[in-house]
């Protein structure tokens, strides 16, 4: 059974950074490339960063250069280093993973970033 736990949210000032986690289980996790969304209220999920298996990774434009997407296959565990947070980055965030066609997604994780 797979199963993602996101943690790390919270409330932060503009500026400010977080990291988040996405802890895996139920898949060898090394073989799979993992992702991070975010919805915020009233909009649409939208894809934050991607790492590949190899450990690649992609970022949306919104967040280049802010962001950085990790993952130690040791621990089974994604990250998402969040710097330069801006209000606008206030957002459930989620992590997920597609094995064999289906899409796996955590439980969420808030982020809030307000003064």
């Amino acid at each position: 059974q797979v199963q993602l736990v996101e943690s790390g949210g919270g409330l932060v000032q503009p500026g400010g950074s977080l990291r988040l986690s996405c802890a895996a289980s139920g898949i060898i996790f090394s073989n799979y490339a993992m992702a991070w969304f975010r919805q915020a209220p009233g909009k649409q999920r939208e894809l934050v960063a991607v790492t590949s298996s190899g450990g690649n990774t992609n970022y949306a434009n919104y967040v280049k250069g802010r962001f950085t997407i990790s993952r130690d296959n040791a621990k089974n565990t994604v990250y998402l280093q969040m710097n330069s947070l801006k209000p606008e980055d206030t957002a459930v965030y989620f992590c997920k993973v597609d094995v064999r066609g289906r899409a796996y997604w955590g439980q969420g994780t808030q982020v809030t970033v307000s003064s």
